[in-house]
């Protein structure tokens, strides 16, 4: 999964095909077109309310991916933010980046590959460095693992 570049019609498009929804489920729920439904698999961005629909049509969290993106290109630098916090804000504070199996995998299989190395991970997704380490001692283990079972 290429968390840099998304383009959410495709992704919905696959997830359509996975789950086997047929379209005529798909245009009762949208109100529309199969027409207006092939546009929105085009779509590189799609309105918010129109991606929640598909959340809910399709049970699969659609915003996660963008969340995903965030967390690897524009991490939050708490130094910053803490210094401009004055006050109590009225938005949902979340205390930390979750991050998800996919996002750890990638990012394992960056150093295990030699695309990037542990240093290079650190500063370009601003991931601390004893979070990147556990990665590494808890997978690397479990890895080994299976191929003992094996």
């Amino acid at each position: 999964m290429n968390f840099k570049k998304i383009h959410i019609g495709e992704l919905i498009k696959q997830r359509v095909y996975e789950t086997e929804i047929e379209h005529m489920r798909i245009c009762k729920f949208f109100d529309c077109t199969e027409k207006e439904i092939a546009e929105m698999y085009e779509a590189e961005i799609l309105y918010p309310d129109v991606i929640m629909k598909w959340c809910k049509l399709l049970e699969y969290d659609f915003f996660r991916i963008y969340t995903q993106h965030l967390i690897l290109y524009a991490p939050i630098n708490h130094e910053k933010y803490s210094k401009k916090k004055t006050g109590k804000s009225a938005l949902p504070s979340f205390s930390k980046s979750i991050y998800t199996q996919e996002v750890i995998e990638f990012i394992l299989e960056l150093i295990l590959t030699g695309q990037k190395t542990k240093t290079e991970i650190i500063s370009d997704y601003n991931i601390p460095k004893t979070t990147l380490y556990k990665w590494l001692q808890k997978y690397s283990t479990t890895e080994g693992k299976k191929e003992k079972k094996q």
